[in-house]
């Protein structure tokens, strides 16, 4: 399966949740939080996520847990992200407030 995202700088990330505008991207580069990252899907529509946090996934090769809020997205692309969304296989979610 081809990832969902090409980074501008290089690499490459799935997504892995989006709700609303709020995304985590499974990535094979960091990125400082608050940084702005910049790709484009695969159908050539612009990605542009402003990092809140960034984690490392252990594991082989090494990748990174981006989660931040989508920008200058509309809700058409929200939703055609949010329909590419699965979770990663070796990183669990930590539980949200209750």
């Amino acid at each position: 399966m081809s990832a969902h995202v090409t980074w501008n700088k290089g690499g490459e990330a799935d997504f892995t949740k989006v709700v609303d505008d709020l995304a985590t991207l499974s990535s094979t580069r960091s990125s400082a939080p608050g940084s702005r990252f910049e790709g484009a899907l695969a159908t050539g529509e612009k990605v542009v996520l402003k990092v809140h946090r960034c984690r490392r996934i252990e594991g082989e090769p090494p990748r990174f847990l981006l989660e931040g809020r989508l920008l200058e997205a509309t809700r058409v692309f929200r939703t055609t992200v949010a329909a590419l969304a699965h979770p990663p296989e070796d990183a669990t979610d930590p539980p949200g407030p209750a």
